[in-house]
């Protein structure tokens, strides 16, 4: 049996090259240069995805609400998120996007002047393909360790997801992913400075995982990053949420915990699903503590739409043929 690589120490990598936007390249010394206004991230994020939201489509990193005194960065690919988070103890990655895209998710990385293996924990939203389709290639590369929820944990080591799952015959399995802790509900998982909490949010999956992010840090800012899991009840063809009586009430639970988490600024496992990319760049609020609580408003509203519209379509079945 092969001992995995010696960690190197944590360190940036200086004068690695950024990606290239427009008309020329910056040569980046430490993720912090992100943090001036004159960088504008978000801007180049937004400008480079525009028009596309391949889940493999490659997009430039960039800094996420630096206010919060939290060091996270975008990433991911133009259509899935992953959230790369420094503890001042190591790097924690949140979500590595489908297997396709891991490449570009360690690229972004070293991009940042990070070294990959700097990644300690490896850490995800829900049991789906597109965002822990990646995990096994992160994980070999960097030697971290995956802690998860026990729902999802068991998804993950078998590489399918479960029986319950709406989306079962409409989701590809994924690499079994080796799970290093099964975490709690709400038992906090301390990394350096930072904090991640996970919240059991089952409105999308049953082993959803919502993410708050807090710094411990003396004098830091009290302000909490909420990387909120998929909210939306969508499900493989055939499915009928109104005869799975119990699902609609994991749903509905999922929908309450995530209103309920602390928001101040909200990221979500698909950017578009918050305007995140319009937010980076400035064209909309980026710190909101209601973002969370409407986020949760619009699935339940879409869940209520569905469950509607399946019972008018179970009527009109119903209704004989003159």
């Amino acid at each position: 049996m092969m001992l995995p690589a010696p960690r190197a120490p944590c360190r940036r990598l200086l004068w690695t090259p950024l990606a290239v936007l427009g008309a020329g390249a910056l040569a980046l010394g430490a993720p912090h240069a992100f943090a001036r206004r004159d960088d504008a991230p978000g801007a180049r994020l937004a400008q480079a995805c525009a028009g596309r939201d391949g889940w493999a489509e490659p997009a430039p990193p960039a800094r996420i609400a630096p206010e919060t005194g939290i060091k996270a960065w975008y990433v991911g690919t133009c259509g899935i998120t992953a959230l790369l988070l420094d503890t001042g103890a190591g790097l924690v990655l949140i979500d590595s996007g489908v297997a396709e895209a891991a490449p570009l998710v360690l690229g972004n990385i070293r991009k940042l002047g990070f070294d990959p293996r700097e990644v300690r924990w490896l850490l995800g939203s829900h049991e789906h393909h597109d965002h822990v389709g990646g995990h096994g290639a992160v994980q070999r590369a960097t030697g971290a360790k995956v802690a998860a929820l026990a729902v999802a944990a068991r998804s993950l080591t078998r590489g399918k997801i479960t029986l319950e799952d709406p989306q079962r015959g409409a989701v590809s399995d994924f690499a079994p992913i080796r799970v290093d802790r099964v975490l709690a509900d709400g038992e906090g998982l301390v990394v350096g400075s930072l904090v991640f909490t996970p919240h059991a949010t089952p409105a999308h999956t049953p082993g959803s995982t919502s993410w708050t992010i807090a710094s411990r840090a003396p004098g830091a800012s009290a302000m909490t990053l909420a990387y909120a899991d998929s909210a939306t009840t969508v499900s493989a063809k055939g499915y009928r949420f109104h005869e799975h009586p119990e699902r609609v009430t994991q749903a509905r639970a999922g929908f309450t915990a995530i209103a309920a988490l602390p928001c101040d600024v909200l990221v979500t496992p698909h950017p578009s699903a918050s305007n995140l990319f319009a937010r980076l760049s400035g064209s909309e609020a980026l710190i909101d503590p209601q973002a969370c609580v409407r986020y949760a408003a619009r699935a339940s509203d879409y869940l209520d739409t569905r469950l509607s519209q399946e019972r008018a379509n179970d009527h009109q079945a119903e209704v004989p043929k003159s």
